[in-house]
């Protein structure tokens, strides 16, 4: 697994990789579902080696990961709490993280743009959670967060709330949310953002790729 290692690294935050294998509406686990012959748990992860010199990978069984899955220096962690979906693997990788700040995203997302993840990063390092939304919707799985969140998770598991989207309405954390024509001079229409959770899904995807000269908007995000 390659990387373009020629641009600036992001040292003062750990790249987070959910890679939980859940895939009720794929029928298959969607970590190996290739795109181009490359499997989107890969081609995730290798945007992610582009930015951060730090990556933990947070997976629902250990053992569902083989090791030779993983290039060297990359850590990989089993879920603190488990059967808590994406919210118990977002407490998990920010626990476990070894700097203030984390960025985090899903296993299912093979359209990542390192710039634009860099530019986040750096947007406000104030923020304890920063989002973006986009077309009404703020995406928590292409998203900031501080450390500060991890006892805020950790409460919220507690009493089985599992919408991450509840930390932006937190007054005891720092919540920063972009807006979509933010980001466009990054990512013109927002394809950082299309995850992979179900047959059509991929079938979009597949027709991005073989259409790269004039990407189409996508309408909805799984329908």
């Amino acid at each position: 697994m390659s990387a373009n290692r020629d641009t600036p690294f992001t040292p003062d935050v750990t790249g987070i990789l959910l890679a939980g294998g859940q895939s009720r509406r794929m029928g298959q686990d969607k970590r190996w579902v290739t795109l181009e012959g490359i499997p989107l748990f890969h081609r995730t992860l290798t945007a992610l080696i582009a930015v951060f010199t730090r990556i933990i990978v947070v997976v629902a069984r250990r053992d569902a990961m083989p090791d030779s899955e993983l290039p060297a220096g990359v850590e990989i962690v089993q879920d603190l709490i488990p059967n808590c979906g994406s919210a118990g693997g977002l407490y998990t990788g920010l626990a476990c993280s070894p700097t203030p700040r984390a960025f985090v995203v899903a296993c299912d997302m093979p359209f990542l743009n390192p710039d634009l993840v860099r530019h986040l990063c750096a947007f406000d390092p104030n923020a304890d959670v920063l989002m973006v939304n986009m077309a009404g919707k703020v995406h928590p799985m292409h998203a900031l967060y501080s450390k500060q969140c991890v006892p805020v998770l950790a409460a919220m598991l507690e009493e089985k709330q599992f919408k991450i989207q509840n930390l932006c309405t937190r007054e005891d954390l720092a919540v920063r949310i972009l807006l979509g024509d933010e980001i466009k001079p990054w990512d013109p229409q927002g394809l950082s953002f299309l995850n992979i959770n179900t047959p059509m899904d991929l079938e979009f995807a597949e027709k991005l790729l073989r259409n790269r000269s004039g990407l189409p908007s996508r309408k909805s995000d799984s329908e």
